[in-house]
Parts: C-alpha cells; structure tokens; sequence
C-alpha cells in the first residue's frame, strides 16, 4: 500500500496549445479507492497515465510514498493497470495470463501458482484456470484482468475505465465486486471513469476534472449536497440538477411564476458580489408536488408551475420534464421527480413547491458557489 500525490503535475503533449493535464494537486491516502471522474477530455485518463509512466509529466511532480517517481520508469513504479480492453494472452490460458508478469519476474513456478490460485478464489476463477479467453464472458475477462494485477501485490492499483465494454447488468454486479475487492485487499487505487454513477458508488473520494483542472474533490455525499460550482452541481447526480440563471428580487429569486426565499448566506454573498442575478439549482428529487390538473386550470402563486412535456417511467419513480413561466426555447427542460405509481401526462400542469433548504446558488458568470 502506499500513499499517492499530485504536486502541480502537468501534462502537455507535444504540439497541444493547452495542457491535458494542468496544474493538478491531489493526494490519495494509503489505502484509499479514490475514482478520476469527468467528461470527454477533461484529462482524466491523461492524469492516471502520468502516474503509471505512460505519459511525461510536463512540470510538477509525482510521488509515491514521498518518493518522486515522475522520470523512473513504469517497472519500477510498483503499479499495476486495469485496462478498458483487458489485454489478455489469446494463447494463454487464465492461469498463464495472470502469473505472466510473475514469470518475468523470475518467480518460481510454485510461487507463482499459489499466488494465482490465491487471486482466482478471491475472484471466483479457480474453475477457469485452464481455459482460454476467447472461452470467457466480458465479466470473466475482466475479472482475468484484475486477477493479474492482484498477483503482482503492488502499491497502487490503477483502472482506466474498466467497466465500459461490458453491459449494463454486469456493470451494475462488477463494480460491486471491485469496490469489495478493494475493501478487503486494502491496497491504495485510483480508478478512472466518466460515469458518475460508478464515481459515486464507487469511491471513498471522488475527484472532478473539466479540461484538465481540477474543480473538486471530496466524498461522494459532499459533493452532491454541496457541489463547489455549477459545473459540479450539474455534472454529479442523475438526473443532472435543474440549473437556471434568475433574476434577485425582494424576497429572494425569480423562479418561474414563484420568488423563492434565498438563505442568509446566499443573500449576503450574492449582495457582496454586486448580483442581480444567481444561477439557481435545484435537485429534481428537491420538490413536493401538490396537485395536478389540466393545463387550463388557474394555478395558485404560491406554487411553482411546470407543464408537463414529457414523462419517463422508471417503476418506483417518474421523472417529469417540463416547462417553466417564462421559458424560451433555448430552456433546458426542469426535472421533477413523482412516485412513478400516479405519474402525471403530458400536457398536465403541475403545482410544486421547493423543500425548504434544499436549493443552491452560484454565480453566473465564474459559477462558484454562493454561501
């Protein structure tokens, strides 16, 4: 096990104008599973590919147990990698796939095969031992992978999205096995993914990166109840959170057809900055629906007015997107959640009200957080 740090490590390939990498700052404590999670080139990829010895680390520095590690070779970095594409031996059997590395070590046969049988139990493998990949399913595979990895012992286990082939079921039942294997084996890993849902039932910690810098990195918990800025608020949770630019008014913000009271927080920091206008998210599981009828029934003020323009039925919720007083039709549709048992239709127009607390505020031009 060991701890890992990012010390202003950047990465710039030859030719870029930007670095894919910039400036990153993170430490990943001894045993920890923290997950690189962002979208299509934000430099997640990049970043865990520095610290394997697969990329040059521009300017910064890597550290391993204290110890730089940015110009030393991959060998000798005690890491082992999980790929996308598993990268097995065609010609190999499971068991030959997995002490492979153990062989170029000059581990002995013995040694090398207590240690497989060891990792295929840990796995559920041991039936598979003598059979060839083209012989296994995408999960047994994977688990092939991991396998080889965990015979090696190393510090640091790193994962670069080794989920995305495989379906949506296995995904949902492999992802369960790597964080329980990580728990029991203890050993410090940093798994990348664009997932959200992976980040957050994966990891103890979770760092966000947009275009090569970092935006946030905390537990999951904190980072949906208290994302740093808008980018985080919208990118963690799913449904995303509804976000709209909105005007201050007496008594807080202009929501549609309602003013929602702001805290004191967020109405002292808006007023420091100069606003006249916040960018305002809210949660579609934030809301509490009162009613629903048709769209040419008068709505009360004190309800926020959405028309229903389409539903999705997902069994035990519904997730409602509609339109709101004043939307144009550049609007994001705002997301409600409903108990997926009595879903309103299309065309319905909803009266719902805000749970008191539950809303966020940043600032509509930097899109930090406000209070």
């Amino acid at each position: 096990m060991a701890e890992v740090e990012y010390v202003n490590a950047s990465c710039i390939y030859p030719g870029a104008t930007a670095p894919s990498v910039d400036s990153l700052n993170l430490e990943i404590q001894n045993g920890e599973f923290m997950v690189l999670v962002g979208p299509s080139g934000s430099g997640k990829s990049t970043a865990l590919r520095m610290l394997a010895g697969l990329e040059e680390v521009s300017s910064g520095e890597i550290r391993i147990d204290g110890t730089d590690v940015s110009n030393k070779p991959p060998k000798d970095r005690d890491i082992a990698m999980v790929f996308q594409n598993y990268a097995l031996y065609p010609h190999m059997s499971v068991a030959e796939n997995m002490g492979f590395a153990l062989k170029l070590k000059g581990v002995s046969k013995e040694e090398r095969n207590a240690k497989v049988r060891e990792a295929a139990g840990l796995l559920d493998l041991t039936q598979y031992l003598d059979r060839k990949p083209k012989a296994l399913s995408g999960g047994q595979r994977q688990r092939v992978a991991m396998g080889r990895a965990i015979v090696r012992s190393p510090a640091v286990f790193l994962m670069d999205e080794p989920l995305s082939n495989l379906d949506a079921k296995l995904r949902v039942e492999t992802r369960a096995n790597i964080a329980q294997l990580q728990a029991r084996l203890g050993t410090t890993t940093l798994y990348v993914t664009h997932d959200q849902v992976e980040a957050m039932t994966m990891g103890h910690r979770v760092a966000l990166l947009k275009d090569g810098k970092l935006q946030q990195v905390d537990t999951p918990r904190n980072l949906y109840d208290r994302p740093g800025n808008a980018f985080v608020a919208g990118f963690i949770g799913s449904p995303a959170m509804n976000l709209r630019v909105v005007d201050l008014v007496p008594g807080g913000a202009q929501l549609g057809n309602i003013v929602l009271p702001l805290s004191p927080a967020v109405a002292s920091a808006a007023n420091a900055a100069g606003l006249k206008q916040i960018n305002l998210g809210v949660r579609p599981e934030s809301f509490h629906a009162e009613g629903q009828g048709d769209p040419n029934e008068k709505v009360d003020a004190t309800g926020l007015k959405i028309e229903v323009k389409l539903v999705e039925e997902l069994g035990a919720d519904a997730y409602v997107y509609g339109e709101l007083p004043g939307d144009n039709a550049d609007s994001k549709p705002y997301v409600v959640r409903f108990d997926g048992r009595v879903p309103p239709r299309i065309g319905d127009v909803l009266k719902i009200d805000v749970r008191t607390g539950e809303e966020h505020a940043f600032h509509p031009e930097t899109g930090e957080r406000l209070g």
